[in-house]
């Protein structure tokens, strides 16, 4: 009988230390825009508080993350979003959301909101990014502003997805 109970727990302790090495999740997010350390800040302040470990390699584009669970760093991800970061992430499951809320086609005028942009840095690519999308023309963006407009005749989801791969997150603004 003590036998069998001895193994009865070391197998419910085996499955439990199972269990918890295979809920931490670790992942990387690549090709994020960090030229500065002023992005490397905005993003340290982005997860502050989450329940997760961060890594930051500016010369790489890359936020490596170590989590409890999908869900903790699910929200790292979307803090990332939030503050303006996009990437691409090398997990099966936790990915950048497009949450952008804009729908292809053509458009004349689009107004987008929540970009990182911290300096001339980060307004050199971002303009960079969406003047590469056929039919873009002008723009109201600024050294600073989170918020801006595109104008000319293009498609408006190729302007987000330009975005999007050159390491910026952003929305449709109202």
């Amino acid at each position: 009988m003590r036998v069998v109970a001895t193994w009865m727990i070391a197998g419910i302790v085996l499955l439990a230390s199972a269990s918890l090495a295979r809920a931490e999740v670790k992942l990387q997010l690549n090709d994020v825009h960090i030229c500065c350390g002023a992005c490397v800040r905005s993003i340290q302040a982005a997860v502050d508080g989450l329940d997760a470990k961060v890594e930051i390699d500016r010369d790489g584009g890359a936020v490596r993350i170590s989590a409890k669970d999908e869900a903790a760093a699910q929200k790292v991800v979307d803090g990332l979003a939030a503050a303006g970061f996009h990437g691409e992430s090398d997990h099966d499951k936790i990915k950048m959301k497009d949450d952008s809320g804009v729908t292809a086609g053509k458009v004349k005028r689009l107004k987008l909101a929540g970009v990182h942009n911290c300096c001339q840095g980060c307004t050199n690519a971002i303009r960079d990014a969406f003047r590469g999308v056929e039919g873009v023309s002008t723009d109201t963006l600024t050294n600073k502003a989170t918020e801006f407009v595109v104008e000319g005749d293009f498609d408006a989801a190729a302007v987000v997805m330009a975005l999007y791969a050159a390491g910026f997150h952003v929305k449709a603004a109202k």
